[in-house]
C-alpha cells in the first residue's frame, strides 16, 4: 500500500478520535469552562450535526474539488478548529469549533474515500479502503482512551493539541503523494447530482437511515455520558474511564469484525439475534453499573453489539444508495450523526430525572426498542437485496 494512504489513514484516526474523545473528557471541561456536565454533553451533538449537514452538502461540492487541495484545506481546517478550541475559555467559541471541525472532517472524508481508490490497482480498491477506515476503529480503541489518559493528565486542552498535531503527517503526505490536478476522466460517466438525490426519497432507504441513527444515538446517548457513570455511579478515579473506552473501543473492533462477515450476507441475523441482546444490555448495565466488574465487562458487550448492529444497518444503506455512488458514503455517514447528534441530547435529558447518572443508560435501551419495533416486522424488507424492491 502506498505511503500517502498510511498518512490520509492518520488524519482519519485523528478525526476519529476528535469525535469520540469527549466521552473523557466532558467532567474536565464542564469543570475548566464552568458548565454543567449536561450542556457540555452537546459539544457530541454539535460534531454530529456539522457531519451531518457536512457530509451531503461537501459531497455534493466535491465532486468539482482538485482532490489534493480538497484535501489539504480539509485537514488544515480542522487542525485549525482544534488549536482555536485548546486556547478559548469560551464555551460558545469550544461549541462553534467543533461544528467547524465536523464540517472539515465531512469534507475530508467525501473526497478521501474516492482518491483511496484510486492510488491502487484496480483489484486492490477494497484492501485500500480498508487501510483508510481502520483509522476509526483505531481511534476508538487507542485514540479515544489514550486522550483520555493524556487529559486525566495534562487537561483536556492538552488533546485538543494532540488531535490538531497528528494532522499535519497528513497534510504533508497529501502535498508530496496526491496529484495537484484532476484526472481528466474524473467527470465522465458520473451519475447526474439530481439523481443521486432521489435516492433520499425510497421508502426501504428511509427506513435503514431510520434504524440506523436509533441504534447510533443508543450508543452515542450512553458512551458521551460513560465517564460520570465509571466516576459516580461505580465510584472510581478519573483514569478508569479510560479503561472503560479501551474496553467500549475493543467491543466495537470484535463488533465490526464479526459483523463484517456477515452483514453481507447475513444481515437478517445480525439484527434478530444482536438487536434483542443489545435491548437488554443497556438496562442491565444501568441496574449493575455499582458493580466494577460487571461495569466493564458490559461496557465491552455493548461495544461489540452497538458496532455490529450499527455497521449492519448502515451497510444497509450503502447497498440502498447503489444508485449514488458520489453520495452514498455522504448518506451513510448522515444517518450515523443524526443518532451521534440527538442520543446525546436525549441522554441529557434524563440526567436531572430520578435515574440521575444512569439515565443515559435507559434512554439508550429505549432507543434501541424503539429500532426494533420498527425493524423486526420489516426485516425482510430491510434486508433485501439491491434490486429487490419490497417497499416501493
Amino acid at each position: 500500500m502506498p505511503l500517502p494512504l498510511y498518512l490520509l489513514a492518520v488524519a482519519v484516526f485523528a478525526m476519529g478520535t476528535s469525535e469520540f474523545m469527549l466521552a473523557g473528557l466532558l467532567p474536565d471541561i464542564a469543570s475548566d469552562l464552568d458548565v454543567t456536565i449536561r450542556s457540555a454533553g452537546t459539544l457530541t451533538s454539535a460534531f454530529a450535526v456539522g457531519m451531518v449537514v457536512g457530509a451531503p452538502l461537501v459531497a455534493a461540492l466535491a465532486r468539482d474539488w482538485p482532490r489534493r487541495a480538497g484535501l489539504l484545506g480539509s485537514v488544515l481546517v480542522f487542525a485549525a478548529a482544534h488549536a482555536v478550541g485548546a486556547m478559548t475559555t469560551s464555551f460558545p467559541v469550544l461549541f462553534a469549533t467543533r461544528v467547524v471541525a465536523a464540517l472539515a472532517n465531512a469534507g475530508f472524508l467525501a473526497v478521501a474515500l474516492t482518491v483511496a481508490a484510486t492510488l491502487v490497482p484496480p483489484d486492490r480498491k477494497g484492501r485500500a479502503l480498508a487501510v483508510l477506515l481502520s483509522g476509526t476503529t483505531v481511534a476508538t480503541i487507542a485514540g479515544v482512551p489514550g486522550g483520555a489518559v493524556l487529559g486525566a493528565l495534562l487537561g483536556w486542552r492538552a488533546t485538543f493539541w494532540a488531535v490538531g498535531v497528528l494532522c499535519l503527517p497528513a497534510a504533508l503526505g497529501i502535498l508530496k503523494g496526491i496529484p495537484a490536478g484532476r484526472d481528466e476522466d474524473e467527470a465522465t460517466g458520473r451519475t447526474a447530482l439530481r439523481a443521486e438525490l432521489v435516492q433520499l426519497t425510497r421508502p426501504r432507504m428511509i427506513l435503514v437511515m431510520l434504524l440506523g441513527a436509533l441504534v447510533n444515538a443508543a450508543t452515542f446517548g450512553s458512551l458521551t455520558f460513560l465517564g460520570p457513570v465509571v466516576t459516580i455511579s461505580a465510584g472510581l478515579g478519573e483514569l478508569w474511564i479510560s479503561v472503560a473506552l479501551v474496553l467500549f473501543g475493543a467491543g466495537s473492533f470484535v463488533g465490526v469484525t464479526v459483523a463484517g462477515r456477515l452483514s453481507d450476507r447475513r444481515p437478517g441475523l445480525v439484527i434478530a439475534v444482536g438487536g434483542p441482546l443489545l435491548l437488554v444490555g443497556w438496562p442491565a448495565l444501568a441496574m449493575l453499573a455499582d458493580e466494577p466488574a460487571a461495569l466493564f465487562i458490559l461496557v465491552f458487550v455493548q461495544g461489540a453489539l452497538s458496532f455490529a448492529l450499527g455497521s449492519t444497518l448502515i451497510a444497509r444503506v450503502l447497498y440502498e444508495a447503489a444508485g449514488a455512488p458520489t453520495l452514498a458514503g455522504s448518506y451513510a455517514t448522515a444517518a450515523l450523526n443524526v443518532g451521534a447528534a440527538v442520543g446525546p441530547v436525549i441522554a441529557a435529558g434524563t440526567l436531572s430525572t430520578g435515574a440521575g447518572d444512569l439515565g443515559p443508560l435507559w434512554a439508550s435501551g429505549l432507543l434501541v426498542a424503539v429500532a426494533l419495533l420498527i425493524a423486526l416486522p420489516l426485516l425482510t424488507a430491510i434486508t433485501a437485496g439491491r434490486s429487490t424492491e419490497v417497499l416501493r
